[in-house]
C-alpha cells in the first residue's frame, strides 16, 4: 500500500526513479498500462437490442452487423452507421463514467504539477470531486428521459462537450477561489506598524492608504483617497495632496490611468494561473479540431494518395501549431509566463498523443499497402533527419536571432532530446491501443456498438479495399518499422550529441516524480478521447 502510495498518489522521487530505471518496467507504465486500460475499456460488454424499424415499408429490425434499415444497397458512411441499440444506464454508470473519471484525475494531476489545489479547503478533495463526478452522471439523466432532448444524448460531440464543461469545473473553482480570497489584487489586507516599518510610506509619514510615488520628485505626494471612489465627480477630484492631507494645486483633472490602476495591480501569481488557463483552453480546443478533421474526413471517404498525405500533414501541422503557442505560454524556465518545465512536458505529451492517435485512427481507412508505405517512409525519414538538424547549434543560432528561442543552446538540446522521448512514448502507447482496439472490438462483444472496426460494411473487401488483414498486419509492420527510426534516430543523437534519450527521459522522471502519474493519465484520457470518438450511440 505505501509502495502505492509513494508511486501514484504521493510520489517519491526514490519510488519512481526505481520504476523507470529499468526498460522493461519503464514501457510496463508508460506504455502497456494505459494502453491496457484504454483497450479493457471498450472491450466491457453493451447490453444490445435490435434496432427498430425505419419505417412503414415492412422491412424487418436490423440485426447486428447490419447497417439500419436491413437494405443490402444501403451505404454505410465511412465514420459508420449505429447497428444496434445499447442500455442508457450501463452506458452512463460504467462506459462513461469511467471515461469522466479518467478526465477529472488528467486535471488534478496537472493542477498538482502547477502546485494549487483547486478544491475549496473547507469542504476536501474527496468531497468535492465526489460531489463533480455525481453532478457529470446526474445531468444527462433528464436529458434522456425528456422526449424533446433524448436526441442529443446519440450524438458523441454532446457528450464531448459536457466533459468537457466537467473538466473545466476545477479551472472555474479554482479561479473563483482565487477571486473571492482577492488574489488579483495588489493590497488585500491592512499592514500592521511592525510591516510597515518595512516600506517607504512608514519612513515618509505618509498614511498607510497612500501609495507612495516613484517619482523622486514626488517622494512626499500621494493620491488622495477619494481619487479612487466612482461616487465621486471627476470634476472635483484633485491631482495631489502632499503627506499632511492639505491640497498641493488646484488643477481639474482625472488621475492618469497608471495611478488609478496603482490599486489594483494584478500580481504575477494570478498572471500565471490566467496564463495557465489559456493553455488548457487550448489543449481542449486540440481535441475538437482533431473531431473536425476526423469527421470531414471519413465523410468524404474514399482518398487517394495524394488526399490523405494532406490530410495528414494538415493535421500535423495544426496539432504542431497549436503545441507551440502552448509551449510558449508554459515556456520552460522561471519567469516564462507559466514557467514550468513539468507542465511544458505534460503538454507536450497530450499534443504528441493527440496527434498519433488520429493518425492512427485513419489506418483503419486506408486502402492499400502503398498508402501504408507511403506514410511511413515520409514520418520515419522525417524524423531521422530533421531531429539531429534541429538540434544542431546552426539552427538554434537561426531561431534565437529571429526571436523564437531564447534559451542557452544547452537548454535547447535539452527540450529536443525531451521531445524525441516524448514522441517515443506516444507512437508505441497508440500503437499498441490501436491494434489492441482493432482485435477485441473486431473479433469481440462489441463490434456492432464500434462498426468503424467490423470492416464488414459496403465497400468492405471491395471497391473501397477496407480490410481487418490489411489494417492489421500493414499497421504491425509499421509500428515495427516507427520502433527501428526510434533507434536509429536515438543513435544517431548519442553519436553526434553525446546525449542519451533515455537518460534525459529518465532524469525527468527522477526529478519531477509527479510526472510520472501525470502522464500515464494524460496518456488514458487522449487514448479514451480516440475510442470515444468513433463509437456509435443509439439507446433503447
Amino acid at each position: 500500500m505505501r509502495k502505492l502510495d509513494d508511486t501514484w498518489v504521493n510520489p517519491k522521487a526514490s519510488a519512481v526513479k526505481r520504476l523507470v530505471d529499468l526498460w522493461w518496467s519503464r514501457w510496463a507504465v508508460l506504455v502497456v498500462l494505459p494502453a491496457s486500460l484504454a483497450v479493457a475499456w471498450c472491450a466491457i460488454p453493451f447490453p444490445q437490442y435490435p434496432l427498430p424499424d425505419d419505417g412503414d415499408d415492412g422491412t424487418a429490425p436490423s440485426k447486428p452487423g447490419q447497417a439500419p434499415g436491413g437494405g443490402a444497397g444501403r451505404k454505410v458512411p465511412g465514420h459508420g452507421a449505429a447497428r444496434v441499440q445499447v442500455n442508457f444506464w450501463f452506458f452512463l454508470f460504467v462506459y462513461y463514467s469511467f471515461y469522466s473519471l479518467t478526465a477529472l484525475i488528467w486535471i488534478t494531476k496537472v493542477f498538482n504539477l502547477y502546485s494549487l489545489n483547486w478544491w475549496p479547503k473547507s469542504l476536501g478533495f474527496p468531497v468535492t470531486v465526489s460531489a463533480i463526478a455525481v453532478l457529470s452522471l446526474a445531468a444527462p439523466i433528464p436529458v434522456y428521459l425528456i422526449p424533446e432532448t433524448r436526441f442529443l444524448t446519440v450524438h458523441n460531440t454532446a457528450w464531448i462537450t459536457w466533459t468537457f464543461v466537467i473538466m473545466a469545473m476545477p479551472v472555474a473553482i479554482a479561479f473563483l477561489i482565487l477571486m473571492t480570497n482577492e488574489r488579483h489584487l495588489g493590497l488585500r489586507h491592512s499592514l500592521s506598524e511592525t510591516q510597515r516599518i518595512f516600506t517607504s510610506s512608514w519612513w515618509a509619514g505618509e498614511p498607510e492608504n497612500t501609495i507612495s510615488r516613484r517619482d523622486p520628485r514626488r517622494a512626499r505626494a500621494a493620491l488622495s483617497g477619494d481619487s479612487f471612489d466612482a461616487a465621486i465627480d471627476a470634476s472635483s477630484r484633485v491631482g495631489f495632496v502632499d503627506g499632511g492631507g492639505a491640497r498641493a494645486g488646484n488643477y481639474q483633472r482625472r488621475p492618469s490611468i497608471a495611478a488609478r490602476l496603482q490599486r489594483r495591480w494584478l500580481p504575477a501569481s494570478f498572471v500565471r494561473f490566467v496564463w495557465f488557463c489559456l493553455a488548457l483552453s487550448i489543449g481542449l480546443l486540440a481535441y475538437v479540431i482533431g473531431e473536425a478533421y476526423a469527421e470531414i474526413y471519413l465523410r468524404t471517404l474514399p482518398h487517394n494518395n495524394l488526399e490523405t498525405i494532406v490530410y495528414v500533414y494538415g493535421w500535423i501541422t495544426t496539432v504542431h501549431l497549436l503545441d507551440g503557442l502552448t509551449g510558449w505560454i508554459l515556456g520552460g524556465n522561471e519567469g516564462e509566463r507559466v514557467g514550468s518545465y513539468p507542465l511544458s512536458f505534460t503538454f507536450k505529451l497530450y499534443f504528441m498523443l493527440t496527434y498519433q492517435t488520429y493518425v492512427r485512427a485513419l489506418y483503419a481507412r486506408l486502402r492499400s499497402p502503398s498508402q501504408f508505405i507511403l506514410l511511413q517512409v515520409l514520418s520515419s525519414s522525417g524524423l531521422i533527419i530533421v531531429t539531429p538538424i534541429l538540434m544542431s547549434a546552426p539552427v538554434h543560432w537561426f531561431l534565437s536571432v529571429i526571436g523564437v528561442n531564447g534559451q542557452s543552446y544547452g537548454a535547447y538540446q535539452k527540450m529536443c532530446v525531451r521531445n524525441v522521448f516524448i514522441r517515443f512514448v506516444a507512437e508505441n502507447a497508440s500503437m499498441l491501443a490501436f491494434l489492441g482496439s482493432v482485435v477485441v472490438l473486431h473479433f469481440g462483444a462489441n463490434k456492432d456498438v464500434y462498426p468503424y472496426f467490423a470492416f464488414d460494411g459496403a465497400g468492405s473487401g471491395g471497391d473501397n479495399g477496407f480490410d481487418f488483414g490489411l489494417t492489421f498486419y500493414a499497421s504491425s509492420i509499421t509500428w515495427a518499422c516507427e520502433l527501428a527510426a526510434s533507434f536509429i534516430v536515438a543513435g544517431l543523437i548519442r553519436y553526434i550529441f553525446d546525449v542519451s534519450v533515455v537518460t534525459e527521459g529518465k532524469l525527468d522522471f527522477a526529478v519531477w516524480p509527479e510526472l510520472l502519474p501525470t502522464s500515464v493519465a494524460v496518456v488514458l484520457h487522449v487514448l479514451q478521447n480516440m475510442l470515444f470518438s468513433i463509437i456509435r450511440l443509439q439507446f433503447r
